[in-house]
């Protein structure tokens, strides 16, 4: 329990410190859209993590640019045309719905898909295995008959 509220703690300090005080804006309105974009602009290092939380040399590269873009007076939306046009659509955690990010977009919906038909596919070959295990009323009748052999040959050798 100790290791795990450590590992927790250390990684919390970890986050906190991914941005540091000298990347932070004197305008306070400023910095609060500084780091509403760094949220959504994806490390492209550490790839699931975005760059305001990761501690990453790049992360805090694109954080300064940001900043700088900002104190230029670009646009929220500038800002982050311009680290598509540098990186593309994939430093952006909700890329847009386009022909070059269809994939990004339907990827999981065609995976479920495969894996729901694949599913069905085992299911009914298992169920129609079992079905042609099933016996027939006449090899039923068949083994009624052999089993009831079998019992009497049992009960003459108890005698």
């Amino acid at each position: 329990m100790r290791g795990l509220l450590a590992a927790l703690l250390i990684a919390l300090a970890g986050m906190a410190a991914a941005v540091e005080p000298d990347e932070i804006l004197d305008d306070p309105a400023l910095e609060a859209r500084a780091r509403e974009i760094s949220k959504d602009i994806r490390c492209v290092v550490c790839q699931n993590e975005p760059i305001d939380s990761s501690n990453a040399g790049v992360a805090r590269d694109l954080r300064l640019l940001i900043r700088e873009r900002l104190v230029a007076g670009d646009s929220d939306d500038e800002v982050r045309q311009y680290l598509v046009d540098r990186y593309g659509d994939y430093v952006l955690f909700k890329p847009p719905f386009k022909p070059s990010t269809y994939a990004l977009w339907l990827a999981p919906f065609v995976l479920l898909g495969l894996g729901s038909v694949a599913a069905g596919v085992a299911l009914r070959r298992r169920s129609m295995r079992a079905g042609a295990e099933a016996l027939n009323a006449e090899d039923e009748a068949r083994v009624a008959e052999l089993m009831a052999r079998y019992d009497g040959d049992q009960s003459r050798k108890d005698d």
